[in-house]
């Protein structure tokens, strides 16, 4: 069933300035004035699909409002059903007839040359939308179980964990990546990639298996809260879904022989 959402539309491009202060750059974003109101169609999340190829799209297992108001429908149905999307089927697309067509998506992460800019862009934004996709839900959530252990062992509390993560959120500069990795020792780490990358690839600045992403692109949170990039991560954190992330936790340490 579709739903009809009231949106101000934008210009259909908006201006990123980049200044020099103290050395330091500064991220500028002009926000244009809404011109007029129209109405858009918002379909269901069980009504998107790949084309058919190698990988297919995780499932939301929720409708596009489910997270609202703190990521609203629109945001949410734009992200998944467009970016998403497209992800999935350019890299379905790029491997067919390769060596990739039916490795496992980490292992081509880790293999894969970087050179190949339209595979590792659309390899890297398909793993990194799935996982993020997987570890949202509508009910705010803690830490239990063995994650939580972790937690308060490598970084003091879950409130240590929260501002640490945040505070990297927000000194990304631009688009791109915050992680929570299991390193190659078995430990708990906060990193940033840019763009689609991912500390899965070969030039991760602390490599690891992710098992909790936040994506900084426009199109996760624009349309919501423009240029506070800030008030995105607030939302974003509280519809966490820390039995997933626990989950990807413990599976992390059986591949560095932990558990």
């Amino acid at each position: 069933m579709k739903k009809n959402v009231v949106l101000f539309s934008t210009l259909a491009s908006f201006l990123l300035l980049f200044s020099c202060k103290e050395d330091k750059l500064v991220e500028v974003v002009e926000v244009p004035l809404p011109t007029k109101e129209e109405k858009i169609s918002i379909g269901s999340p069980n009504d998107v699909k790949a084309d058919p190829g190698s990988f297919e799209m995780t499932k939301l297992p929720f409708n596009y409002d489910g997270l609202a108001p703190d990521i609203r429908t629109l945001t949410l149905e734009t992200h998944y059903s467009k970016h998403y999307l497209s992800y999935t089927n350019n890299f379905n697309k790029e491997i067919v007839s390769t060596e990739f067509e039916n490795m496992p998506i980490e292992d081509i992460l880790k293999k894969m040359d970087l050179n190949n800019a339209k595979l590792r862009q659309n390899a890297g934004g398909y793993y990194n939308h799935t996982l993020y996709f997987n570890i949202l839900t509508p009910k705010e959530q803690t830490p239990k179980d063995t994650l939580a252990g972790s937690i308060n062992k490598e970084f003091g509390s879950f409130n240590n964990l929260t501002n640490q993560f945040k505070a990297k959120s927000e000194k990304q500069f631009g688009s791109g990546w915050v992680w929570l990795v299991v390193d190659r020792y078995g430990k708990l780490q906060i990193t940033t990639t840019e763009n689609q990358d991912n500390p899965l690839m070969r030039n991760a600045l602390i490599p690891g298996t992710p098992i909790m992403g936040i994506d900084l692109w426009e199109h996760a949170y624009y349309l919501d809260y423009q240029n506070r990039k800030g008030s995105y991560i607030n939302a974003f954190y509280q519809h966490i879904n820390w039995e997933k992330v626990n989950e990807y936790y413990v599976e992390a340490l059986k591949k560095v022989k932990k558990v």
